[in-house]
């Protein structure tokens, strides 16, 4: 491979959420982690390049986002991944995706408002749409057969409530890895557009897709539509820049971005892009396109790796290979141990973190998300421990 995604950075000591501070989330530290969803590898040669090159400047004042640069650099990525076309006045700049979906829920609805989310979902979601006073309302997705589909009966009940006013919809979906289809999200739009219900997507994890699945951004799947669409998204996740700030919002619907700008900067003072990571985003989508397409090669090798492990030492564990992200969803269900218990045993016997399922829903109690970002041996040893754990779990029931 071009690029050395073997290679182990050791990320402690460097105030590093998913590393360093472990303890707070698990309640024991050195744990092995496979949690928040970062990754322990390096960005691409092009944004290292132009980030040390900027420190060398030396100057790192104010800055501006609203320029051809910034917006042409996003047009231009969104024509090449996803054909699609964008027009740059669309594009506005947020200090985080989380931000722009809470904005906009407060923008596009009303306190006591209905908002719908499929389930299993997103862990920051649900505190986000509680803090806003709305109602969290949950279309749960059907599992079978290693599979998630949507329960597109129940969506249409949810969102022909009178209070439902926004679909927060994941795409793709964190966790369960799923890549909606044309058919999928030409449905959810229809039904979406029938009851006059707005529809905010999360499309950070849009890069990181497995062939033959394809991503299409929402708002080309909503063109009749459009002013009632709004995509938040960002770079952090595609090149590994979480940590240098920033992320940008597609809103074809011009008061609401032009609300959104104020709101962003009278109100909340947070319109000053960051330096590094407004010059992360333009470098990653003009010069590391090629890194990209080697870096999702290797995440998918590492699901390969989990798939086979799980097939080969742990057959009770169920896992399909998702469409897309870097978060390895597994079944633990056939497992004759509470959700509790597995835990503790990875805690404690495995010294592993690895998410349990009901961050993401009481849906998914049975699952564990584990973060496969990293070099495929840190990999390797994580299902090691994950085995070590198991067998004493059986070991001890046995006796």
């Amino acid at each position: 491979m071009k690029y050395d995604f073997d290679r182990v950075i050791d990320r402690r000591g460097t105030h590093c959420t998913q590393w360093d501070y472990v303890e707070d989330r698990f309640g024991v530290p050195d744990l092995l982690p496979f949690t928040i969803s970062d990754m322990d590898i390096p960005s691409p040669p092009a944004i290292l390049q132009a980030l040390e090159q900027r420190v060398k400047h030396g100057i790192f004042g104010y800055t501006r986002w609203n320029h051809r640069e910034f917006k042409g650099a996003i047009r231009r990525w969104f024509a090449r991944r996803f054909s699609a076309d964008l027009d740059e006045d669309w594009i506005v700049y947020s200090p985080s995706v989380i931000y722009s979906c809470s904005k906009l829920i407060e923008m596009l609805s009303e306190e006591g408002d209905h908002i719908v989310v499929q389930t299993p979902a997103y862990d920051a979601f649900h505190p986000m749409v509680k803090a806003s006073g709305r109602r969290w309302i949950a279309n749960e997705l059907r599992y079978t057969q290693g599979r998630y589909r949507i329960d597109f009966a129940d969506l249409e009940q949810k969102l022909a409530h009178p209070k439902a006013k926004i679909l927060l919809w994941c795409s793709p979906h964190n966790p369960t890895g799923r890549v909606w289809t044309r058919k999928e999200l030409d449905e959810v739009v229809r039904l979406c557009r029938k009851h006059r219900v707005a529809i905010i997507s999360d499309e950070i994890h849009m890069d990181i897709v497995y062939a033959p699945a394809r991503h299409l951004p929402i708002t080309e799947a909503a063109e009749g539509y459009r002013e009632s669409v709004f995509l938040c998204t960002s770079a952090s996740k595609t090149f590994n820049i979480p940590g240098l700030g920033g992320s940008y919002a597609i809103l074809p619907n011009p008061d609401i971005r032009r609300r959104f700008l104020a709101t962003m900067k009278e109100r909340d003072g947070l319109s000053s892009a960051s330096i590094p990571g407004t010059l992360a985003t333009i470098e990653g989508y003009e010069r590391g396109e090629d890194w990209v397409d080697s870096l999702v090669e290797y995440l998918h090798g590492n699901m390969k790796t989990v798939a086979r492990f799980l097939h080969q030492h742990l057959p009770e564990f169920q896992f399909s290979i998702p469409e897309a992200t870097y978060l390895a969803w597994i079944d633990a269900s056939r497992l004759p141990f509470t959700g509790e218990a597995l835990q503790d045993a990875l805690i404690h016997r495995g010294k592993v973190a690895i998410m349990p399922g009901s961050y993401y829903g009481p849906n998914a109690d049975s699952f564990l998300r584990m973060n496969v970002g990293c070099a495929r041996s840190k990999v390797i040893q994580g299902l090691n421990r994950m085995k070590r754990a198991v067998d004493q779990l059986h070991r001890e029931r046995g006796g």
